[in-house]
């Protein structure tokens, strides 16, 4: 993995993890690596990855079993969506709607455009 200086790196492994999940690599109620075992994979400081469990933990797509490990939570997959949801709508969506407007795209472009993509991927 490598980090960009854009955001913590705290919140990139956060990221990482909800990825994973959502690519359904990490499944609802599995185990995934323990903090050390992370913090050695991408080559951070366990406090690193610390912080992102707890964040991961306060939106609630992971939990910890005392002495066992963490888990991903069984809403996560709901949670991810309704975060990345919320992030795009309120970060990506206006830069593409700036960059919209100073090219004169119509919303109805961008419709055609995103259903020839749908087409595409099957």
């Amino acid at each position: 993995m490598e980090f960009n200086n854009t955001q913590p790196i705290f919140i990139q492994i956060a990221d990482y993890i909800c990825s994973q999940t959502l690519q359904g690599l990490y499944k609802t109620e599995s185990r995934i690596p323990s903090v050390r075992e992370l913090a050695i994979q991408l080559e951070v400081n366990p406090n690193t990855v610390m912080r992102a469990y707890e964040r991961l933990q306060n939106l609630e797509i992971i939990y910890n079993k005392r002495g066992i490990g963490y888990f991903i939570a069984p809403q996560a997959l709901t949670q991810i969506q309704l975060l990345r949801r919320r992030q795009f709508i309120n970060d990506t969506l206006p830069a593409i709607f700036k960059e919209m407007r100073l090219l004169g795209i119509s919303i109805s472009e961008i419709e055609a455009e995103y259903n020839n993509f749908l087409l595409n991927q099957i």
